[in-house]
Parts: structure tokens; C-alpha cells; sequence
């Protein structure tokens, strides 16, 4: 089959590795990639390689990582095999694989009458075509000679045990060994000299060296450290009472007897346990072999169930391979959603569903949002596409506009108001992305219905002046001015405005008043837009918007919001700050409550009134025109005086001819002015100019 990417491997493929960190980066590396896969290397017990062999079998997962134990005794529904290497370590020297092992691997693919395939994968070199020709045809290199030690072995005496086992064949066909770890044991404790001693003295202790020698090294230490192990149990058995000691191997079954720990510390201490489990297993090595071949049974159990539980956990997402095969099978999922609105397909918990809107569960890898997003398709689509239904036949009162634009159904988020259109113009944005199209265009359109709605009953005022104008009620004028208004959403600063105001004719400023416009002392605005309700709505409406304090003089921002922002807040920026329209208003009538001599005055009562400190006051004045009029004395307040701006106080009004008023008001007026004279040019002026 050629080469294949590791994230490309198709399902039911082995990847075979030769060493455990190789096994283990692949297995992490499928894991992020295609859901997990089972891990299976000779170090492991046989009860923990068998569950992992159990999880790839049932189809819990695609992938099996394994070295080359997986060519010996293990009959598994394999399609593909690929090589992550060509070369092994074989206790001796790293080497090419022979083609026969690379037959015995490559032949776990395919079952009965499927056929399967093999090939490399990762950073594996591609095979020789002699090589992939001679698996596939099953035709290999005839083998010379097999391997062979004697088995008739002479334990007369110590050199003669040694003579025994190298002793050749005699036979074509067969060749002697190489050492092995039971005879390099022996090898080196015979070169001890109470080892000779003891051995020479009496048989049996000859008999029991081999017998230890025996001991297989599960720990896979380095040889010196198992031959130590092996002196001493030959020490125990060949001396006193010719046992192990029970203190030696309770000490031995303590330090082992954890089950913390990650998987390299559980697989080297679960070495330890088979080594005495084996000791157990000898029948004359302990004065209680059936006790402690109980226990470090049940004790290699449960550290076996740990590490396959933690290989689980490192190298299998079993949710995502859960959801990859029911989608890759179609089959149908059993899915549901709790009260709370928690989704779970076969039993994992794949998201939250709100409202309409479904939130999927995050991912550790791409490979599992995608399958989690997958997976809610089909989960939810159907039980979303009934609640849009159910939405888009609701009344008004089944919604709510929240302070954060957005709108609530049921008590749930549905939609959000869009950004930038006008507060009478609301659009509504459906969340979520599930469900057929037509039935999200419906909520959504039922969700503009209610915004609408919402605008109308709210922002009544601004409402009737958009009429006013649609309807050709204003013309003029009056019709500039509304439609200003309208586009500032209802508050605007006056001093712009004052040379059309002054124009306006008395039949004109009723009209305005008919259509709740107001000519206030600094702002032309709608009084019943500055309502808590009117206020709370259009900034519901304008989302995004400046959400500052509308009850009180407040810093300005910065960046500072727009005119329309503060606007449909009740608001207008003055002096660096942000003031209610009302509080602006309140302000001209305490000053024109305070008239002095050349101005007005803001008394210490009026400043507790306002809540604003006299820095603040300044700042506001100032912005509104107004400057101080008379340098203060000390302790004097301060009269100020607006530019360009007529007396605050009344111009007397004349009284008619035939009033009895007349005669005092005449005492009263002013002398009339007289007139300067003319000042006539001198003759020679004149004769020059003609």
C-alpha cells in the first residue's frame, strides 16, 4: 500500500514501532488526530495487553500502536499494518528486520477471506520492491540453520554444567546458540569462588544455582543488577532453612504494593510483580508459596487494571472515537438534552443547548471539534428546528429586550439587536447556526416583529414625529427641526439651532408642542424620551453603545461617545462632561433664581441641589457661554454673565396711552436721547472736493 501520513492511515490499521517512546509519540499523535488508539508492547502484563487488544477488537477504537509483540499469538481484525520503522533492537545491536519478520508483522493484516495491506508510515523509509514482492508472495530466503542448545545438561559438576551447554549440535542443520540471559547468569556466579565451593560440596546447591539462574528479568535491568538479585535468592535456598525469607519478600510485596503513579512507574512496578509472582509460582522457594501466590496475583491485577486504565486516558479520547464511528457508520445516535440543556450523544456529554443556541463542548484537538460539532448536527438539528417553530409563533409577551441588546425568549437567549441602524429601524441577528434555513428566516423575522414592537411602545415620541414627517404635517421650519431631532434620537444641543428658533412664528411652536418637542434653555429636545422606560430602550436598541451613569454629572469618556449615543441616554457632553438634559434645564432655572447686577449667580444651595462640586460647575458654565462677569471679593460668589445672549430679566413691557399707568410709566422711561449734530465741512473743504 505504499506510504501513508499517520493523520491518513485508513481504520482498522496497526502501526507497528520498535521502541516505547516511539509507540508512545504515535499513539499521542492518533490520539489528537483520529480519536485514540489501543497501545500494545511486550513489557506489559497479559491482562493489560489483552484489555488493550479488547478495546481495539470492540471498536471503541480504530488504531492499535504496538511493537513487534504483535506478530506472536495475537489474532486481531486487522486491515492495514504500517511499518513506523525498518530496523529493531535486538538485545544485542540495532538491525534491519529480516523479511521473514517483516512477514510475520505484515501477515497480522487481513482475516479469513479479506485481504489486507501493509506498508510504512511516519518517517519510515519506503520498502525495497524485493522486499514487499517477497512478503506478499511469501517467498523468503530458505533458512540454513536453526538456533539449538542442548537440553541434555550434566550436573555433575559445575564445569561439566557449563561444558553441557555449549556443546554443539553434532547435527547439520541446527547451530549452537548464542549466550542468553539464563547461561550469562550462570557464567558469571561460577566465577565466584564460595559459588565453586558450595556448589562442589554438595549437588543440590548445583541443581538450585541453575534453577535461579533461571529467573526471567521482567524489570529488564542491566545484568549486573539481576545477577545480584539471582545471588541472593541462591544465597536464601542453598543456606539455613533453605527458603526465601518471609521478611525479604514482604518488604519486597510493600514497595510494590501502590497503585499511583504514571504509566512508566506502573509498568516498572508491575515488572517487580511478576518477578514475585514468579518466586511465588516456584513450589520449594517459600515456606508459604499458596499465600503469596494470591497476593501478587491480585496485586499484578490491579496494577494491570491502573495501567490499562491510564493507557486509556493518555492515548484514547473516548468520546471522540465514540462520536468519529457512529458518524463514520451512520448509525443512529441515542441523543438527548437534560432539563439544564445539556446535550449527550451515546452517553457523552457533546454541548449545552440554550434557547436556540447550541455551544459545543471545546475541543482538545481540531479532530474533536470537529466530530463534536458533527455530532450535534445530527444530535440537536431536529429538536432546534422544533423550538424555532415554536418561536416564531410566539406572542410579544413570550419576549423580553435585555440592557445588553439582547432579546430574550422564554427567558433564554435567542438573538442580539444588530449594530448601526436606526432606533426606530431595530433588526434582530437569530443566534446559533443550526436548524434549516427557512425556519431560522421565520424566528427571525418573528424577532424583528418584536423589536418593532418594542420601539414603538417605548420610543412612542420619537415614533409620532417620524410619522409627523412621513405625513407632511411639517413643513418649513418645523419640519428641518423634527427631522434633526429625529436623526439625534431626540436631544440637541440649542445654540446651533438658535437663529431658525428665533424664526419660528408662534403658530409653528405650537406645532412642535403638539409633537412633545420642547425649546428648552439649552437643548431642543423630547421630554418623554428622557423616561426611565424610553431611556432603557433605546439603549437596548443601539448595541455597542455608551453605557454610562444617566443619573448624575459624570466624567466624559474617552474615547467620548457620539452626540446620538449620549442621546438616547438623556444625556449631552458639556465641559468635559456627561449631563442629564433635565439636570441642564434644572441648572437655568436656579440661575435664574439668583439674578444679580450684571448677571446671575450659582449659589452653594443650588450646587448641593445639582450634586456637583464648584470645579465642576465652572467647567459646565463655561461650555454653556457663559463667563464671569465682575471680579469676585473674597468670599463673594461669583456672577456670571452669558456671551451673546440677551438679559436673563424681562424687558419692560410699554403701557398703553390710555391706561392710568401711562402717566407713571412716563416718569419712569428714560430721556430720549438727543441727537448729535451734524458737523458741516469749512468752504475750503467744499471748493476742493468740487
Amino acid at each position: 500500500a505504499g506510504s501513508k501520513k499517520l493523520t491518513r492511515l485508513p481504520r482498522r490499521s496497526a502501526v507497528v514501532a520498535f521502541s516505547t517512546d516511539a509507540v508512545y509519540g504515535i499513539a499521542e499523535l492518533i490520539r489528537r488526530q483520529r480519536g485514540g488508539a489501543a497501545v500494545v508492547m511486550g513489557s506489559l502484563s497479559p491482562r493489560t495487553r489483552n484489555a488493550q487488544v479488547a478495546l481495539y477488537q470492540s471498536g471503541e477504537v480504530d488504531f492499535l500502536v504496538a511493537t513487534d509483540a504483535i506478530g506472536m499469538g495475537l489474532n486481531m481484525d486487522v486491515d492495514h499494518v504500517a511499518f513506523a520503522g525498518l530496523r529493531k533492537f535486538d538485545g544485542v545491536r540495532t538491525r534491519w528486520l529480516h523479511p521473514q519478520e517483516v512477514g510475520q508483522i505484515a501477515g497480522r493484516a487481513g482475516r479469513y477471506t479479506r485481504d489486507g495491506t501493509f506498508g510504512v508510515t511516519g518517517d519510515c523509509d519506503e520498502m525495497d520492491e524485493d522486499l514487499v514482492e517477497s512478503v506478499v508472495n511469501h517467498q523468503f530466503e530458505p533458512i540454513i540453520a536453526a538456533e539449538w542448545r542442548s537440553a541434555r545438561l550434566d550436573f555433575g559438576s559445575l564445569p561439566l554444567l557449563l561444558k553441557s551447554l555449549g556443546q554443539g549440535p553434532g547435527r547439520a542443520g541446527l547451530t549452537l546458540s548464542n549466550e542468553v540471559l539464563d547461561e550469562r547468569t550462570l557464567r558469571k556466579l561460577s566465577q565466584q569462588d564460595d559459588v565453586i565451593a558450595r556448589c562442589k560440596a554438595d549437588r543440590s546447591a548445583l541443581l538450585r544455582l541453575w534453577d535461579v539462574c533461571q529467573t526471567p528479568d521482567f524489570r529488564k535491568t542491566t545484568d549486573d543488577d539481576h545477577q545480584r538479585m539471582v545471588r541472593t535468592l541462591f544465597d536464601d535456598l542453598t543456606t539455613g532453612k533453605k527458603r526465601l525469607p518471609e521478611d525479604w519478600i514482604n518488604s519486597q510485596f510493600k514497595a510494590l504494593d501502590r497503585t499511583d503513579g504514571e504509566i512508566d512507574s506502573l509498568a516498572a512496578r508491575l515488572s517487580g510483580v511478576r518477578t514475585l509472582s514468579y518466586i511465588a509460582n516456584r513450589p520449594d522457594w517459600l515456606a508459604n508459596p499458596a499465600h503469596w501466590q494470591g497476593v501478587t496475583r491480585q496485586l499484578e491485577d490491579r496494577i494491570s487494571d491502573t495501567l490499562h486504565e491510564k493507557l486509556m486516558a493518555r492515548f484514547i479520547d473516548r468520546r471522540t472515537s465514540v462520536l468519529m464511528r457512529q458518524l463514520g457508520e451512520r448509525e443512529v445516535m441515542l441523543a438527548g438534552v437534560s432539563p439544564d440543556g445539556a446535550v449527550t450523544v451515546e452517553g457523552h456529554v457533546v454541548g449545552h443547548l440554550a434557547g436556540v443556541t447550541f455551544t459545543p463542548e471545546k475541543g482538545a484537538s481540531a479532530l474533536e471539534e470537529k466530530a463534536l460539532r458533527n455530532a450535534a448536527v445530527r444530535a440537536v438539528g431536529p429538536e432546534i428546528a422544533r423550538r424555532l417553530g415554536a418561536l416564531a409563533a410566539e406572542p410579544d409577551d413570550a419576549f423580553a429586550l435585555n440592557p445588553d441588546s439582547a432579546i430574550l425568549w422564554r427567558g433564554e437567549i435567542a438573538g442580539v439587536v444588530r449594530p448601526g441602524l436606526p432606533l426606530l429601524s431595530p433588526r434582530a441577528r437569530l443566534l446559533g447556526e443550526l436548524g434549516p434555513a427557512a425556519v431560522r428566516e421565520r424566528a427571525e423575522r418573528r424577532l424583528d416583529a418584536f423589536l418593532a414592537t418594542e420601539a414603538d411602545r417605548h420610543l412612542a415620541p420619537l415614533r409620532k414625529l417620524e410619522r409627523a414627517l412621513a405625513g407632511g404635517e411639517l413643513r418649513g421650519l418645523p419640519r428641518g427641526l423634527a427631522h434633526r431631532l429625529l436623526e439625534a434620537a431626540g436631544v440637541l444641543d440649542k445654540r446651533p439651532l438658535d437663529p431658525e428658533l428665533k424664526a419660528l412664528s408662534q403658530a409653528e411652536r405650537r406645532t412642535l408642542k403638539s409633537l412633545g418637542v420642547r425649546i428648552g434653555a439649552f437643548s431642543l429636545y423630547l421630554p418623554a424620551m428622557l423616561r426611565p422606560e424610553a431611556i432603557a430602550c433605546a439603549r437596548a436598541l443601539s448595541p455597542g453603545g455608551w453605557r454610562g451613569d444617566v443619573s448624575r454629572l459624570a466624567a466624559l469618556p474617552s474615547p467620548a461617545p457620539s452626540a446620538r449615543e449620549l442621546a438616547a441616554s438623556g444625556l449631552r457632553a458639556v465641559g468635559g462632561f456627561t449631563a442629564p438634559v433635565e439636570m441642564l434645564e434644572k441648572l437655568d432655572d436656579l440661575l435664574r433664581a439668583e439674578q444679580r447686577p450684571g448677571g446671575v449667580v450659582l449659589t452653594d444651595a443650588a450646587l448641593e441641589t445639582l450634586g456637583w462640586t464648584a470645579a465642576q460647575a465652572s467647567a459646565v458654565l463655561r461650555a454653556l457661554d457663559y463667563t464671569p462677569a465682575i471680579r469676585p471679593k473674597a468670599n463673594a460668589p461669583i456672577i456670571w454673565k452669558r456671551r451673546g445672549a440677551q438679559r436673563l430679566d424681562p424687558k419692560p413691557v410699554a403701557a398703553r396711552p390710555d391706561s392710568p399707568f401711562a402717566a407713571l410709566a412716563r416718569l419712569t422711561e428714560p430721556p430720549p436721547r438727543r441727537k448729535k449734530p451734524r458737523r458741516r465741512k469749512p468752504a475750503a473743504q467744499k471748493a476742493a472736493a468740487s
